[in-house]
Formats: structure tokens, C-alpha cells, sequence
């Protein structure tokens, strides 16, 4: 498979966005509330895990993910991998961290990994450049501007939304990337 560079710069227009991009009133958007009482299809962003892990989601949030068709994307759990790695090994709470991520992980069924391919990558580097530069992101910012498109991309090529916390830069993604869908919290 190639990468077809004019297609994702077609696509998100780089060159026609010059101002910075401003995130919609939160009314404008999905949030989580919607979801309850509904079996829903899910992605999760990298902050569901770990705010799930920490015991800081509200207990109506929990249910509604432990009822979704829940799936997940490589470029998450990459980055839960190297929170795991980064963490303090000699930490007391270390030991409980890693097993809770080896089980999150070995309860994975293959069928519902996703992963993005080499096209999506071009493209979330189009989107992430493209926000880099209106909304003036340091270097640390672009990297997980980058990460963010990638698990929105995966997630809408699929066909399915990502749960987040993070509504500001799923908002600007998804307004380059308007096919895709978000629902916050």
C-alpha cells in the first residue's frame, strides 16, 4: 500500500485553513448523557482508561461503557504502554498499575483491535500539522495532536465514536475531519 499525499492534503485543505480554529459551545456536541440506558458502540480515548483505572469516573459512565460493544484502538493502548513503562517501578502502587493494564490488555479480543494503516497515518499528520500551526502548539502538543487524530481517524473509518474527555482537541480535529464522530465527558 502507498501513501497518497495529495489525497489526505486535498482532503483537509491545509492551505485554506490560516485562522485559528475556535472549539464549539459544549451544547453543540455529544455528550456521554446521551448514551445512558443505550447499548452503544464504542472507541475509547486513552483518558477513559486511565480515569476508569483511577476510580474517577462517574458510576452511571461506568455502566454505560460496561454495557457498549466496546473497541480499541493500537495507537490508546500504545499510549497506555508507555504510561505503564514511564511509571516508577519501585512506587508501592506500581505492581497493581501493571497488572490492571496486563489484564485490560489480555481481555482484548483481536476482533476488536483496530489499527490505523498507512493512509490514516498521512492524514492525522495533515490534521495535526494543520492544527499545529493555527493554534500555535508547542512540540509536546503536536505529538499528541498527532496521537489524538490517529485514534479519531481509526475510530471514523470504522465507523464508530470515541469516548473522550478530551473535548477541545476532538472538537478541532472533527472539524477537519468532519466524518467522524466524538461523544465527550
Amino acid at each position: 500500500m502507498s501513501i497518497d499525499l495529495a489525497s489526505a492534503l486535498r482532503k483537509h485543505k491545509p492551505a485554506k485553513h490560516t485562522a485559528q480554529f475556535v472549539p464549539r459551545p459544549r451544547e453543540k456536541l455529544i455528550h456521554w448523557t446521551t448514551l445512558s440506558g443505550v447499548h452503544s458502540v464504542l472507541l475509547l480515548d486513552t483518558n477513559v482508561y486511565i480515569s476508569r483505572a483511577a476510580g474517577r469516573l462517574p458510576a452511571t459512565l461506568r455502566e454505560v461503557i460496561d454495557q457498549a460493544l466496546l473497541f480499541h484502538c493500537s495507537v490508546a493502548l500504545a499510549e497506555l504502554t508507555a504510561g505503564v513503562a514511564n511509571a516508577n517501578p519501585s512506587r508501592q502502587g506500581w505492581p497493581a498499575l501493571r497488572d490492571h493494564y496486563i489484564a485490560l490488555f489480555a481481555a482484548i479480543p483481536a476482533t476488536r483491535l483496530i489499527t490505523p494503516d498507512a493512509q490514516l497515518w498521512a492524514d492525522a499528520g495533515v490534521i495535526a500539522g494543520t492544527l499545529s500551526r493555527t493554534q500555535g502548539f508547542q512540540p509536546h502538543q503536536r505529538k499528541e495532536c498527532l496521537n489524538d487524530a490517529l485514534i479519531f481517524l481509526t475510530a471514523a473509518k470504522a465507523g464508530i465514536p470515541v469516548l473522550t474527555a478530551n473535548r477541545d482537541e476532538f472538537d478541532l480535529i472533527q472539524q477537519l475531519a468532519p466524518a467522524g464522530r466524538f461523544i465527550h465527558y
